[in-house]
């Protein structure tokens, strides 16, 4: 091993945090690096953001939340940055308007990564100093698993970019596929009564993940599998999109606003064909593949036509706990994958993590006890808890490692352009 490796090995191993920091931060940069200037600059919709907006924000936490606040003597890159990459953080002044980001053809992606040098030199020099304190490393871990979720959002906000270009851009080159069946759908029965929902121990959780407490959990059980294409699309034939009845008031407004007839980046060819748009590019809709980008609305009709129901977060929580945390996580395919015939194929729970995330039938709101962290970061999850939806178990772009039963992920009912999907629940 070269003598510079060999240093840098032994700094990693002495500081596990510096080589995290290095690691979370490269990602980053190359799942940003199959994307042209252009590309990272257009912002599709609002809820979106461009992929160079991600790239700055993410560095702006850094700058704002650590260094600035405990490097003495540290140089901002650009003041005005201060202003442009805030999210929302009201306590920390006002802010660019979230829906004119791609309005941001300056600075160029070019200051953007020199913006990102600047913040991780300070950042290691400061990790590899005296002054790297207990409530650093404490600010450092949040700010990496922030960065984690804007890397699933990069992919998802340049999926929907993409898709709305007529030429329909591969954000990767296509791979082969292969069709199969769907594994058979099972009900797996649960454990139910009194059940200790919320994260446990010392390791990193967000505020709204705690804390702990008891919930009754009334018999009830869960879909050994996710929902696949093949049975979605059997509602669809089943004019699901035309019958209020299985719809929730809201929902079905929606539908007609929006004008629904499937999932998002769901279309028929001229041969009336489902085809499908992927961060690979469009293909053919493949039925054991689990159906994605339906909103809570979707979710919620189609488990009314199978008769059956959404769970609760805490019903999910209770079962995922007894699941090891592993899955179809970010990986080089970024589309949800068919259960695996010997996995589907047991009576046991699968999918649980990874591929989708999994709509819930809980509102997004505080646990008994609840408090939001301290400091400027205390505006982190707190302030959203209303007219959200909870899901559940990462999706195929979240980054490993990221993921664990605790986690609450959480969007408006109607959000569709995530990686979000169908768990059947059933009372017993």
């Amino acid at each position: 091993m070269p003598i510079r490796e060999a240093v840098r090995a032994s700094v990693a191993q002495e500081r596990p945090h510096i080589q995290q920091f290095e690691t979370v931060r490269a990602r980053s940069m190359a799942l940003a690096a199959p994307l042209s200037p252009e590309d990272q600059c257009v912002q599709s919709m609002p809820d979106a953001s461009p992929t160079k907006w991600h790239l700055a924000h993410t560095t702006w936490f850094f700058e704002t939340v650590i260094l600035r606040e405990h490097l003495p003597g540290y140089q901002v890159f650009d003041p005005a940055f201060h202003y442009l990459f805030n999210s929302y953080y009201e306590a920390l002044g006002p802010r660019h308007a979230r829906p004119e980001r791609g309005l941001l053809t300056r600075p160029s992606l070019e200051s953007v990564h020199a913006y990102r040098a600047h913040v991780d030199a300070a950042m290691l020099a400061l990790l590899d100093s005296p002054r790297a304190t207990q409530e650093i490393a404490t600010l450092l871990e949040l700010g990496l698993n922030h960065e984690e979720q804007h890397q699933e959002l990069l992919l998802t906000d340049i999926k929907h970019l993409f898709s709305r270009n007529i030429i329909r851009p591969a954000y990767r080159p296509p791979v082969p596929l292969a069709a199969g069946e769907p594994a058979p759908l099972r009900w797996i029965a649960c454990r139910h009564g009194e059940a200790e929902v919320g994260h446990a121990g010392e390791a990193f959780a967000f505020d709204n993940e705690a804390p702990r407490h008891r919930v009754l959990l009334h018999p009830y059980a869960l879909a050994n599998r996710l929902v696949s294409c093949a049975e979605y699309l059997a509602f669809i034939e089943d004019d699901g999109y035309r019958r209020p009845e299985f719809w929730l008031s809201d929902g079905w407004a929606m539908v007609k606003a929006q004008g629904w007839q499937a999932p998002l980046y769901w279309e028929q060819d001229e041969a009336g064909r489902w085809q499908v748009f992927t961060l690979r590019g469009q293909r053919p809709v493949i039925g054991d593949e689990p159906v994605c980008h339906v909103s809570f609305y979707e979710a919620a009709a189609y488990a009314a036509w199978a008769g059956a129901r959404l769970p609760t977060e805490f019903e999910w929580e209770a079962a995922a706990s007894r699941q090891a945390t592993r899955g179809h996580l970010l990986d080089d395919a970024l589309h949800p994958t068919p259960a695996g015939a010997n996995e589907a194929g047991q009576d046991q729970l699968c999918q649980m993590f990874g591929d989708v995330w999994e709509w819930t039938r809980s509102s997004y709101d505080p646990y008994p006890g609840f408090r939001p962290f301290s400091g400027a970061a205390g505006e982190y999850n707190g302030k959203f808890m209303v007219g959200q939806l909870v899901l559940r178990g990462g999706s195929c772009a979240t980054p490993p490692g990221h993921i664990r039963a605790s986690y609450r992920n959480f969007f408006p009912p109607a959000a569709r352009w995530q990686f979000s999907g169908i768990r059947l629940a059933r009372d017993e």
